[in-house]
């Protein structure tokens, strides 16, 4: 009896700690890494923005997305921007977070292919300010649901 009883414990206990280990099983897992820039153009500068993103800025994430870094980036338009709205949206999806030594390592090998340095690159992001403000900056990891 006393056997039985311990059989019977022994199979209850394992019962309850698989179904436990399957409850604790999470229903997603971690996808890419998203950063969005919500973006505020000053009054006539969208096209000189829009120039800016369309050259130096798409480039660096193109360089990116072949040295395996970014899997997307999107620019995206406020239909209907009220007061105090970003006019443009920046999203850039990286495939995962990167360390201080590989983007140090990126860094040096896009402004070489751009023929940059740390100083150039500091005064371009200065002009810019004329034609923008970033209102916010914010990172993301997708959740991908199982």
């Amino acid at each position: 009896m006393k056997i039985l009883r311990t059989a019977l414990v022994a199979a209850v206990f394992l019962a309850t700690t698989s179904m436990s280990a399957m409850a604790q099983e999470s229903s997603y897992s971690y996808g890419t890494v998203w950063e969005v820039n919500s973006i505020k153009v000053h009054p006539g500068q969208f096209e000189n923005y829009m120039d800016h993103l369309a050259g130096s800025w798409k480039d660096t994430y193109e360089m990116a997305m072949k040295e395996g870094y970014v899997v997307d980036y999107h620019v995206l338009a406020s239909t209907h921007p009220r007061s105090g709205e970003a006019d443009l949206v920046l999203v850039v999806e990286f495939k995962d977070f990167t360390t201080t030594a590989q983007r140090e390592a990126f860094w040096k090998k896009m402004q070489k292919a751009m023929s940059t340095d740390d100083r150039k690159s500091d005064k371009e992001f200065g002009d810019r300010e004329v034609m923008r403000e970033t209102l916010s900056s914010s990172q993301y990891q997708e959740l991908d649901l199982k």
